[in-house]
């Protein structure tokens, strides 16, 4: 039987030149202030034109995001940044935005086994194992990862988009091969190329500046009710035969999409309402991917013989892809990132970990390990960003990162 496909949340993964204020190829003050603040022809700081570019003002550019807002492009966060830590702090954005690339490893580890044995079942004839794969389920992925890379390339979030990108294209060649094997319909398959397609090239586009911004309006549009209809379906979907099998939380938030989107441009709802519609494409994507650890809980609780069947590596990678976003997330204070990477790695990388431990399937090694490993890193996270701000407790970080400066 093959086995089944994990994507990254981005996490799974997902997915932000960087659109941190601080570049890591650039000098802090030169970023942070107008170019009349310095000499001409030189990087030195011109005190008399610093006067009229008040610190107050410098300060309100640095501050930090509501989580309302985490969609903004180029987000402003950070508080006050000390220029005595400018080092630090741009080492520190620098090392996040690697950890975030290098989150693109074990996503892929965990796919191409998923890949590689459905073609080994096509070249062998055996199609009658490839509907073991849910198509459903990986157009569901899909979704969600095309919402979240259109999220972080608005964002210029590169490392991330790339996550996202490689987690479309990997669900993408699973579809092609359900598809080869007559387990998911032509028209599907037809219409979700055209969505993939479409997707890639307009996010491409938009990450560069020049597309033009109606069409990716239209767009959000698109992804922001095709991501609210599927989240309670597949919510609901998640309980069936222990309820009613329905498509009407689908339809009625297919309606409440599409009557939210139609309010928002036409002016009958408040600033934070239309904020609100904005940020409903990510957080639906996010919620979307969150759902996957409760669905296998679920599925762990009813069948818990079934638990034999997961891969602890596959567990673990999930866990160590999710976790290597989290510093990234946290430093830039997306709310929204943080918390379905954050979700991704405990609840269903380590959550899943557990279950093989009570159930015997790994050895207390491997879960010791584990379970160090996790508390060790989301540490050392909360601790370097708390050092590189210069703050003198983590509660400040995190009151940040959830309700802004």
């Amino acid at each position: 039987m093959a086995d089944s496909l994990s994507l990254p949340i981005a996490s799974i993964a997902a997915n932000y030149d960087h659109s941190s204020l601080l570049s890591r190829n650039s000098a802090f003050s030169s970023r942070l202030l107008p170019s009349k603040c310095f000499s001409s022809g030189k990087n030195k700081l011109n005190l008399s034109s610093l006067g009229q570019y008040s610190f107050h003002s410098l300060h309100h550019r640095v501050s930090t995001i509501r989580a309302l807002d985490s969609d903004v492009p180029h987000p402003l966060h950070k508080g006050s940044v000390d220029f005595k830590s400018k080092r630090s702090y741009e080492q520190w954005d620098s090392l996040t935005s690697t950890f975030s690339g290098a989150a693109n490893i074990p996503f892929l580890l965990l796919q191409l086994p998923q890949i590689i044995l459905n073609a080994r079942n096509l070249l062998a004839g055996n199609k009658t194992a490839l509907l073991a794969v849910p198509w459903l389920g990986m157009l569901t992925g899909l979704l969600g990862n095309l919402s979240l890379l259109s999220y972080f390339a608005k964002k210029k979030e590169k490392e991330a988009a790339v996550v996202q990108t490689l987690g479309v294209l990997s669900t993408y060649v699973v579809i092609s091969q359900l598809t080869m094997a007559e387990a998911m319909p032509l028209p599907h398959f037809v219409a979700t190329s055209v969505v993939v397609g479409s997707g890639l090239i307009l996010n491409l586009l938009n990450y560069y500046n020049i597309l033009n911004r109606r069409i990716w309006q239209i767009w959000e549009d698109f992804i922001t009710v095709g991501g609210l209809s599927v989240l309670p379906q597949i919510m609901w979907s998640t309980f069936v035969p222990y309820i009613p099998n329905s498509i009407l939380p689908g339809a009625i938030a297919f309606i409440l999409a599409v009557a939210a989107v139609t309010m928002a441009h036409t002016g009958k709802l408040s600033e934070k309402g239309v904020k609100f519609v904005g940020a409903i494409s990510g957080w639906t994507a996010t919620l979307l991917f969150m759902w996957m650890p409760v669905s296998q809980m679920w599925t762990n609780f009813l069948n818990p013989d079934n638990i034999k069947g997961l891969s602890a590596i596959s567990m673990l990678l999930a866990m160590t892809g999710n976790g290597l976003m989290i510093p990234r997330a946290l430093f830039i204070r997306d709310f929204m990132w943080f918390t379905g990477s954050t979700w991704g790695t405990v609840s269903y990388g380590y959550a899943n970990i557990v279950c093989l431990y009570i159930f015997n399937s790994i050895g207390r090694e491997f879960f010791i390990a584990a379970t160090v490993g996790l508390i060790s890193w989301l540490g050392i996270t909360l601790w370097r960003d708390t050092v590189v701000h210069e703050y003198d407790s983590p509660i400040r970080t995190l009151t940040e990162l959830v309700f802004g400066s």
